[in-house]
C-alpha cells in the first residue's frame, strides 16, 4: 500500500513537470477579463432585476 503511493506522488511530480504553465501575464489577463465580464454581466442582471421589479409593481399597483 505504501509503495502504491510513493509511486502515484512520483508519478504525479513527473507529470507536473510536463505542464506548460502560464505565465504571469497571460494569468494577469485572463484574471482582469473574468472580472470585467462578471462586473458586467452583474450590471445587467442588476439592470435586468429593476426593470422586472418597476415592471411587476407597476402592474399589481
Amino acid at each position: 500500500m505504501f509503495n502504491k503511493l510513493v509511486r502515484f506522488i512520483k508519478e504525479v511530480r513527473n507529470e507536473l513537470k510536463r505542464v506548460s504553465w502560464p505565465s504571469r501575464d497571460d494569468v494577469r489577463e485572463s484574471t482582469t477579463v473574468v472580472i470585467v465580464v462578471v462586473l458586467v454581466l452583474a450590471v445587467f442582471i442588476g439592470l435586468v432585476d429593476w426593470a422586472l421589479s418597476f415592471l411587476v409593481s407597476f402592474i399589481l399597483g
